[in-house]
């Protein structure tokens, strides 16, 4: 089987090459390279992996144990993974049936009309009092793996997924690279100017941007990325990065975890069919507002681990006419 680029595995799998590249960073996968060819390339191998991966992620099976299963081999730890899945799975129908079984008693009773008053029956109150948050599965404090596996549950969002958020006008500095693990060097070199100017603490609310720039154009899958922190008025930025000016207004917004990529074509499905809201734009042209991506307090993250880091997806928008 030939070797394949990272855009050709996207396609023929339906996943995006920024998913590809994070499956690569927590060690799922691994991508080689062709002699005299600078960008990945799968061969059949990991193309065996990754198919392994999506059937386990579609089978809501946290990242983290598929790493654990795929790396060991151990057929008794794949069992194990499946059985604790099996059983929350099991807990939740049986959970969600009674739920069914209660919001139909409650109908039966409000159809003997008069104003509306959930009954008073000790029995069915003395059900749902038994549904407790970890029988349905749901937690207030949401960890990474809750967060992909609430992804994948999701094929479309609602309004109660997306805000809608004012992004104020600004100075940045800003740094593009095209080439391979533009993301990554890109970062490194941000991170260093954020550290070596002390700018967390002479601006302690910056904020932190990125965008494609440009977005893949070839079979090679080969795209730029630019980022941007915010900087005070007069701040003086280093080469090779340089000054910009954001524009800011309004934007829709969405939060993932990162490696959640694939949600911005839901982002971007929810302003089309948005009654209220439409693409507002790009804005300046030299430096591509279409679409940002915001590193959610970044402050606390800049220069340690990423591997819990939320991100805001942000479109441009304004209300329709």
């Amino acid at each position: 089987m030939e070797l394949q680029t990272i855009s050709q595995v996207s396609k023929s799998f339906g996943i995006s090459t920024r998913t590809l590249r994070y499956y690569e960073d927590i060690g799922l996968i691994t991508a080689s390279r062709k002699p005299d060819f600078a960008y990945r390339v799968y061969d059949e191998a990991t193309l065996l992996r990754l198919r392994q991966i999506i059937v386990l992620r579609k089978l809501r099976i946290p990242l983290k144990q598929i790493a654990e299963v795929i790396q060991s081999g151990d057929a008794r730890l794949a069992i194990e993974a499946f059985e604790q899945n099996l059983v929350e799975i099991e807990d939740e129908i049986t959970a969600l049936s009674t739920i069914r079984s209660v919001l139909k008693a409650f109908i039966d009773r409000l159809n003997l009309g008069g104003r509306f008053a959930l009954p008073d029956d000790e029995g069915l109150l003395e059900i749902v009092d038994s549904l407790t948050a970890s029988k349905i599965n749901f937690k207030e404090e949401k960890t990474m793996e809750d967060l992909n596996k609430a992804s994948e549950k999701l094929n479309k969002l609602t309004d109660k997924d997306v805000r809608i958020v004012y992004l104020p006008p600004s100075d940045v500095a800003a740094y593009q690279y095209e080439g391979d693990d533009p993301e990554d060097h890109v970062g490194r070199v941000i991170t260093k100017f954020v550290l070596d100017s002390d700018l967390p603490r002479i601006k302690p609310g910056l904020r932190h941007y990125g965008f494609n720039a440009p977005n893949p154009k070839d079979e090679t899958g080969a795209h730029g990325y630019e980022m941007w922190v915010t900087i005070p008025d007069g701040f003086d930025v280093p080469a090779p990065l340089c000054k910009k000016r954001f524009e800011g207004g309004l934007y829709c917004a969405h939060m993932i975890p990162i490696g959640a990529f694939d949600e911005w074509a839901l982002l971007s499905k929810w302003l089309e069919n948005s009654g209220k809201y439409e693409f507002r734009g790009k804005g300046c042209p030299s430096n591509m507002f279409d679409s940002l991506e915001e590193c959610l307090n970044y402050v606390n993250h800049v220069g340690k681990d990423w591997s819990q880091v939320q991100l805001d997806l942000l479109i441009p928008i304004k209300e329709k006419a």
